[in-house]
């Protein structure tokens, strides 16, 4: 310790046993020796990891953050929260609505594969499928075999590359009171088969019952299912 000029400086000495005098260390050395010694391992055991600071770091800006956002919010973090479930609520019911966003995309797929087959063969296939609980299956069989009963009938022109709501639209200008079971059977055979959504048994009760009820329906003929009608070629299945 030294008296310079009227302040009291303190000055780091080092101790010796015996009688010797203190040596004096000047600032720097000291501090770098107090550097060395702390960042020995044994200092830095319990320190946390990188990822863990990493971490911490990430939640206090996400606390910084929605206390900034609660702040501005009439109500604090009550009408933050408030605000935060509404929005949830409101993309969890469009979800619900339209379903997986890919499903608009495809929608316009060929109701039938390659390979023809009659009513009574959709039929007998979606029954089998029922049978099992495999209920996407047996709504995807039972869609084309409404479509296919009517193609067999007449009251549809057989084409090729049909889509299931191009049938729905179609059929349901000659069996006007099924039009709006049509065009939900349609939906319920998109959702499945492009929409990724499962089916249930009651979905494909309902277009069970809509195939029995169109094979037993008269149809109001246009013009042109009239003129079809006529044609006793036209309209047989492949």
């Amino acid at each position: 310790m030294s008296l310079a000029g009227g302040v009291l400086r303190v000055v780091p000495v080092l101790w010796h046993s015996g009688d010797e005098p203190p040596v004096t260390v000047s600032r720097d050395p000291a501090r770098e020796a107090a550097r060395r010694e702390l960042s020995k391992q044994m200092y830095h055991e319990n320190d946390p990891s990188p990822l863990q600071r990493a971490l911490n770091a990430f939640w206090n800006w996400v606390d910084g953050l929605f206390g900034a956002a609660s702040g501005a919010m009439p109500g604090g973090w009550v009408g933050l929260l408030v605000i935060v479930l509404v929005v949830l609520a409101l993309v969890g019911a469009l979800w619900w609505r339209l379903g997986t966003p890919h499903r608009m995309a495809t929608s316009s797929a060929a109701l039938f594969d390659d390979r023809p087959r009659s009513a009574a063969e959709h039929r007998a296939a979606a029954e089998a499928h029922a049978a099992q609980g495999h209920w996407n299956q047996a709504v995807q069989e039972r869609m084309r075999a409404v479509v296919r009963s009517l193609e067999e009938r007449a009251l549809l022109d057989v084409r090729p590359g049909r889509t299931a709501d191009e049938a729905a639209s179609e059929a349901g200008r000659t069996l006007p009171g099924h039009a709006d079971r049509l065009r939900s059977a349609a939906r319920d055979f998109d959702d499945v088969t492009y929409g990724g959504r499962a089916a249930g048994e009651g979905t494909y009760r309902r277009l069970a019952a809509l195939d029995d009820d169109l094979e037993r329906a008269r149809p109001q003929l246009t013009g042109s299912a009239r003129a079809t009608a006529h044609d006793p070629h036209q309209g047989a299945a492949g």
